[in-house]
């Protein structure tokens, strides 16, 4: 059964009484279907409208939604011939990040991407989607394997952020995440990044320098969680939802500030609740921009990339 966000419960309390009507009508032999009807007509119509005026602190409770896809699930449905990559080649292979060769409408690319899981066993074995300095090392592997060999390079971003604990600090966590920003700049391949769920803090930049960053409509993207940001500014970590408003972190806001270059629309009620047309929906953009990323030669990728970067953001005097 999927998971009943708390927005989302006039919604659950309408196709209760929706089920329960089927069940009468089943069970009496009375013919309750314009009843039926009028109730999921008004279902409908409430999601469509609540879904098109989400606040962000709503759209962070769908891009953290249990049942939301994950690396894989979208590999699976965008991909043929995934063959996946192990390792940082100095003694760890951190499963919060898993890249691979693949093939995108016959066409090679490497895809990367950040690893969440779906139960408790999961989620321990992908550390809740926060890589460790070993997994950006294998990222940045990855990344100059495809830059050698000339193939394009898509990144698939949901993390809550690098992993803060001491062993990520005593292998130096910083410094990787830095080396992934000054690599990923100087990589002579097309690279698209798309920010399925989370999109938190330098964790998300580490593997989102790219030639075109996109966002997915419930998805966010931001310097820090609205959750740190309350607790700095406020002291108060359950001022969450007023720190996600001031943090623009929503994909229309982003836009106006030139930090992504689009919007990628999700089923009404959130990728969970139909994989295919949502992952439909990333693979034609993927599509899209390595056909116009591919007219560019290695010096155009580059500093197409280097300007888009500089230029980000909007300066208040």
């Amino acid at each position: 059964m999927t998971a009943i966000l708390d927005f989302e419960k006039p919604i659950a309390e309408i196709q209760e009484k929706i089920e329960e009507l089927k069940k009468i009508s089943m069970e009496s032999g009375m013919d309750l279907s314009k009843e039926i009807d009028t109730f999921e007509q008004q279902a409908n119509d409430y999601r469509k409208d609540l879904y098109a005026n989400l606040k962000p602190s709503q759209k962070l409770q769908i891009a953290r939604h249990p049942e939301r896809p994950n690396f894989l699930d979208y590999v699976n449905c965008i991909c043929e011939d995934f063959i996946e990559l192990h390792g940082d080649r100095e003694g760890m292979d951190d499963r919060a990040i898993i890249g691979g060769l693949a093939k995108i409408n016959g066409k090679p690319i490497m895809i990367i991407g950040t690893m969440k899981g779906k139960s408790t066993k999961e989620n321990l074995e992908y550390n809740f989607g926060m890589p460790q300095p070993q997994g950006y090392r294998k990222a940045l592997r990855l990344f100059k394997h495809a830059d050698k060999f000339n193939i394009p390079v898509v990144t698939l971003i949901d993390t809550p952020g690098a992993y803060p604990g001491i062993s990520a600090e005593e292998t130096n966590q910083g410094g990787a995440i830095a080396v992934n920003l000054r690599e990923m700049a100087k990589l002579g391949v097309p690279v698209i990044a798309i920010i399925t769920g989370e999109g938190c803090s330098g964790g998300a930049l580490g593997l989102a320098v790219a030639n075109k960053v996109y966002l997915l409509e419930h998805a966010y993207y931001t310097v820090i969680s609205p959750e740190g940001c309350a607790s700095i500014l406020w002291r108060d970590a359950t001022k969450a939802s007023e720190a996600a408003k001031a943090l623009k972190i929503t994909a229309k806001d982003l836009l106006k500030f030139d930090i992504i270059d689009g919007e990628i629309k999700e089923p009404v009620g959130g990728a969970h609740t139909d994989y295919k047309a949502v992952s439909a929906s990333m693979k034609k953009i993927i599509v899209k921009c390595l056909n116009e990323l591919s007219k560019l030669s290695k010096d155009e990728l580059k500093k197409q990339r280097y300007e888009k970067f500089r230029n980000m953001g909007v300066f208040l005097r």
